[in-house]
């Protein structure tokens, strides 16, 4: 399942358990994930120019920019900025909230994914240096598998509640991703035979 060495501090890791799967993920998430920040973050940055230009338009072309305050007309230049320095400074944080999710969209693109081992006991992640390690038993079993792109989600019983307007709460599972990789189904199947053996929840009688 792999063409590659397992890094020696992996293999300490894993110690004498038993290995169903070692594969190296290409990315650390799939890509429809960073298209949809940066998809996002080009209608948030395209909606924002719109008040850059209209705010800053005129002072580009050497004229005055008329706007209110609080209902009173305003005005200023280069030379009188004052006026123009709080929207100026609240049309900034909306740019750089812009600027910023397409950054990380583009950097999420190419951020590889690292080493996952599936053992009797875990799955155990490892990029960079860096160690995870999950238990079988924290997994609910809910996968999303993309054979042709060789993508793999596994949700874990762990999350967050998410506030939502109108509407009650909801929880939002966290997501283990392995992206990119050969053989999906056969690690689909390792993955889901370990959670089944784990499975914390009682069995129907």
């Amino acid at each position: 399942m792999n063409d590659f060495t397992m890094p020696a501090n992996l293999q300490s890791i894993i110690g004498n358990e038993s290995v169903d799967f070692l594969v190296k993920a290409k990315r650390k998430q799939p890509v429809k994930n960073s298209f949809g920040i940066i998809v996002f973050g080009t209608i948030w940055s395209g909606f924002v120019s719109i008040f850059v230009f209209a705010l800053f338009g005129p002072l580009f072309r050497g004229e005055e920019a008329h706007f209110k305050v609080d209902g009173v007309p305003t005005s200023a230049s280069w030379e009188n900025f004052q006026p123009m320095l709080t929207p100026a400074l609240i049309i900034g944080l909306f740019v750089f909230i812009g600027v910023g999710m397409l950054t990380w969209g583009f950097y999420s693109l190419f951020q590889r994914g690292g080493y996952f081992v599936g053992t009797n006991n875990r799955l155990i992640g490892y990029n960079k240096g860096v160690i995870k390690t999950y238990d079988w038993e924290q997994f609910t079993g809910n996968m999303e598998i993309n054979d042709l792109k060789g993508d793999i989600s596994l949700q874990l019983r762990s999350g967050k509640m998410v506030s939502r307007k109108n509407k009650p709460d909801e929880f939002v599972p966290d997501v283990i991703y392995i992206s990119g990789i050969t053989d999906v189904l056969e690690v689909e199947k390792d993955c889901r035979k370990r959670i089944k053996e784990n499975d914390p929840s009682p069995a129907n009688v």
